[in-house]
């Protein structure tokens, strides 16, 4: 019995030191961008050869703005679909990324409590992932990229807010304890409104 005390002690101990990886930024610390952990080193520098973009699943429209900006209107209690598009555009003579990381961050919910790092009030079912580059979507024919669905909807007590999307192209595999080894990286960052329709 007092071996499985002893044990669970440790767990407990080591589950509070923890270090969520990956992705670590707003998780469990108060890490504000993925480059507290990683290095910008990759080859993949070239923004005008890096595809960052979200549209809207249903109208599969661009919801990029004229000043790079993305702007996400959504009716209050609705739920609305965007698809995350990240990655290089065909003509791209770089060796593709091969895996490709985001995640939508409210700047201020870092070094809250709450595991949800989304916009306050706002219900999300996927603000962030990590994948492998070779998913294919109508209007990128060639481009390597990844593509994900993520659903969002503005609650009772949802307000305005203004979003980081962070992103980094990817190659390797980051040494467990030291993430600024062993992988190459580049990292980019969008801003994204989220605004409430009554």
């Amino acid at each position: 019995m007092k071996t499985i005390i002893a044990a669970l002690s440790l767990l407990v101990l080591f589950t509070n030191t923890a270090i969520a990886y990956p992705p670590a930024v707003g998780i469990l610390g108060n890490a504000k961008s993925c480059m507290s952990c990683h290095v910008n080193n990759g080859p993949w520098v070239d923004e005008s050869k890096t595809i960052i973009d979200i549209l809207d699943k249903e109208t599969m429209k661009s919801l990029r703005q004229a000043d790079g900006t993305f702007l996400l209107e959504v009716k209050r209690g609705q739920q609305q679909t965007v698809l995350t598009i990240i990655g290089r555009i065909k003509d791209d003579d770089t060796t593709a990324p091969y895996r490709n990381a985001w995640t939508y961050i409210d700047p201020t919910t870092i070094g809250t409590s709450s595991l949800s790092k989304f916009a306050p009030g706002w219900a999300v079912n996927l603000q962030m992932s990590c994948r492998v580059v070779g998913d294919m979507i109508a209007g990128f024919e060639g481009a390597k990229v990844t593509v994900l669905p993520m659903t969002v909807q503005p609650l009772d007590d949802a307000k305005d807010a203004v979003l980081q999307l962070q992103v980094m192209l990817t190659k390797g595999e980051s040494v467990k304890g030291d993430a600024k080894k062993g992988m190459l990286g580049n990292y980019f960052e969008r801003s994204v409104e989220v605004k409430v329709i009554d």
